[in-house]
């Protein structure tokens, strides 16, 4: 049985902070352009970078287990599991970073000779914007070094927010934790009332008194939170005259950052 996050991440369900659907990233605006990362993520190079983070990794789970079983404390394995974490992500920095680097160096100088304001990924693109895909990967795979663009991106009306950022302000933090917390209560208690149930229809009742026991609890804990994360975006993106807000993860290149704007708003 899992525990539905649904309203874990407090902005996961407000990322439109104004009310345009993400086709508005298209049709009128040919300052927008958008990449299919995935065809960058299947060049050889990349591909080649990932088995090595593969292999790497599987070596450092089996050194992390050793390791683990000879720990004499929770606090020794906290350490331990944070030494093994710190040398992947030191791993993945020498490996894949002049690889990363590289392509949004050539993501921002097809921008610029473009003059394109921001660019997004494929996938929240439903209709029009430009594809810039073939250019940036023609330019990742071509011989010497990628030349940046000398000028910055110009002022977009596309607008982003850090999620991460936003949910580790004290009050949301507490509320998804004081949630979580009350999920996994929920939880075990459910997993004993299943494992006492003697039939399928007892089962069924069990789980719906779980999913709704959750839900009561999302509207009464997370649900205000959620609602005041929308107003204050669409607040800041009115001041700003954004025509839409997503994602931080969503955007590749240029864009108006107002994480810091909704978290003044927020506190």
């Amino acid at each position: 049985m899992n525990i539905r996050k649904s309203y874990a991440l407090i902005v996961a369900a407000a990322l439109l902070a104004a009310a345009v659907s993400p086709a508005a990233i298209a049709a009128d605006l040919t300052d927008v352009g958008y990449i299919d990362q995935a065809a960058i993520g299947a060049l050889p190079p990349f591909q080649k970078a990932n088995a090595e983070m593969a292999k790497y990794q599987a070596q450092l789970q089996s050194q992390a287990a050793t390791a683990m079983k000879k720990a004499k404390s929770d606090a020794q394995r906290q350490q331990l599991y944070a030494q093994f974490q710190q040398k992947f992500a030191d791993r993945q920095r020498t490996v894949l970073g002049p690889l990363f680097a590289r392509a949004q160096t050539a993501i921002a100088q097809v921008s610029s000779n473009k003059s394109l304001s921001v660019v997004v990924d494929k996938r929240i693109v439903i209709y029009g914007g430009q594809n810039i895909t073939d250019e940036v990967v023609n330019l990742v795979k071509g011989p010497g070094a990628v030349v940046p663009p000398a000028a910055t991106p110009p002022p977009s009306e596309i607008g982003f927010v850090d999620q991460q950022q936003i949910d580790q302000l004290p009050k949301v933090k507490q509320a998804n934790d004081d949630y979580l917390k009350f999920a996994n209560q929920q939880k075990q208690q459910a997993e004993k009332q299943m494992a006492a149930a003697k039939t399928n229809s007892d089962r069924q009742t069990i789980a719906k008194s779980f999913q709704k026991t959750l839900g009561d609890q999302q509207d009464k804990v997370l649900k205000p939170l959620v609602d005041r994360t929308k107003n204050a975006m669409a607040d800041v993106a009115k001041k700003k005259n954004l025509i839409l807000v997503v994602d931080k993860n969503d955007i590749i290149y240029g864009g108006t950052d107002i994480t810091a704007d909704v978290q003044s708003e927020l506190k």
